[in-house]
């Protein structure tokens, strides 16, 4: 059980908000940008591949959770918006999926981990 949840499924999607469970995918790459995260969107069933994860706006609890783990493994499920941020490598600009996370709402199940490589 993980405790020091910010905001309840209903919540979070009232506000316009998903829940998602990102994860390591186990895709490697020798170049920039690298799909090696995904999320599942709860609501819809689609994966969203090469998405990072942006912890900045969690609430200080949820940040004190040793989220490293839990988000490379696909343990919690988070609310959050997805949003195309600008990014840059190797001199080129790329507009990519980022998972703005402001609460985990509860641990996942195993059947939500199943795109995740290390689940």
């Amino acid at each position: 059980m993980i405790a020091g949840f910010c905001l309840s499924g209903a919540e979070a999607r009232s506000d316009g908000q998903g829940s998602y469970v990102p994860c390591d995918n186990g895709l490697r790459c020798v170049m920039a940008p690298c799909p090696s995260n995904s999320a599942l969107d709860l609501a819809s069933g689609k994966i969203i591949k090469g998405v990072s994860v942006d912890i900045d706006s969690l609430p200080q609890q949820d940040k004190a959770l040793d989220l490293s783990d839990k988000l490379y493994a696909g343990k919690v499920v988070v609310a959050g918006t997805i949003e195309s941020r600008p990014h840059s490598f190797n001199g080129k600009r790329y507009s990519l999926p980022t998972l703005v996370a402001t609460g985990i709402e509860r641990a996942a199940k195993d059947s939500e981990r199943g795109h995740c490589s290390a689940h």
